[in-house]
């Protein structure tokens, strides 16, 4: 959930399987990534081939349905932002009759609950970070790591926010900066480190530990606060301050461990917990697996 709480384009979660959505404030309307969909329904490992199959399909059909779909620049599990199909629920519920799954009906529950979620927290914004907690809950993950959590959605935004008054574009730019602060603070890039985790589509700070996230609160806490003091003017200036903000936590971490001995980065992650290899508990509290 990088700008989540606040942002359109959101993860939301069935059946512990991640689905991309857009919320159009203007069209009040969902939209959702139909390839996540497919993904969810079939199990495939290739939902782009089946996608592209069950268009074919449809034409032949004579259905209408397939030249309707819209595209919108969607998170990757790259980081990157890529042109992606989608669908709002009205289209999502015609195109789950030519899925044939027993997951059907009850992702047709689930989007129902969606939109109406929606509707609550348009009143009451507080209701999204409440969902949140309850989310993460049931999930697995300690209150106390459920804390960090949100604090650290709290502090992308102040960044994220910073770097829109400065002129700078979601996006790659986002994505590159965000980049070079990872690089900087835990020595990876966000690539290397979501592969270092085992990690696809997941989010990579849903998969860190406490003393992860709070060291890349401070990554993107000081970036922000160096922004504030120092009004970089151009994307280079801005990278600069990335750089600096990063090594500042980037600096903390190695402290750190030249006195625990431990490295802060390391392979655990809610993937593997979830399966039984950790608990949340020792993901949060960094301690290996007992086995």
């Amino acid at each position: 959930m990088q700008d989540e709480m606040n942002k359109e384009n959101t993860i939301k979660i069935f059946e512990q399987k991640q689905v991309r959505t857009h919320w159009d404030e203007e069209k009040e309307l969902w939209y959702i990534s139909i390839i996540d969909v497919i993904e969810v329904l079939t199990g495939t490992d290739r939902p782009r081939k089946y996608w592209n199959d069950l268009k074919t399909k449809l034409k032949k059909e004579g259905s209408e349905l397939s030249e309707k779909i819209g595209q919108l620049k969607m998170q990757s599990s790259d980081g990157k932002f890529y042109k992606t199909d989608v669908a709002d629920t009205e289209q999502i519920f015609r195109l789950i009759q030519s899925i044939p799954s027993p997951k059907a009906e009850p992702f047709k529950l689930w989007l129902a609950q969606l939109a109406s979620e929606r509707l609550d927290e348009m009143q009451d914004p507080e209701i999204t970070i409440d969902r949140a907690l309850e989310q993460y809950l049931k999930l697995g993950y300690s209150e106390n790591w459920i804390n960090q959590r949100l604090k650290s959605i709290e502090i992308r935004k102040e960044l994220t926010d910073e770097w829109r008054k400065r002129g700078l574009k979601e996006g790659i730019q986002f994505a590159t900066l965000t980049d070079i602060i990872t690089k900087a603070w835990s020595d990876k890039t966000t690539k290397e480190y979501k592969v270092l985790k085992g990690l696809k589509k997941q989010n990579l700070r849903d998969n860190m530990t406490n003393t992860e996230l709070i060291l890349n609160m401070l990554a993107e806490a000081s970036t922000k606060d160096i922004s504030q003091a120092t009004n970089p003017e151009t994307f280079e200036d801005n990278a600069k301050v990335a750089q600096q903000g990063g090594t500042i936590a980037g600096d903390a971490r190695k402290a750190l461990e030249a006195k625990t001995g431990k490295k802060v980065v390391t392979s655990l992650n809610a993937k593997t917990a979830l399966k039984g290899k950790e608990t949340p508990k020792q993901i949060e509290n960094n301690t290996p697996n007992s086995e």
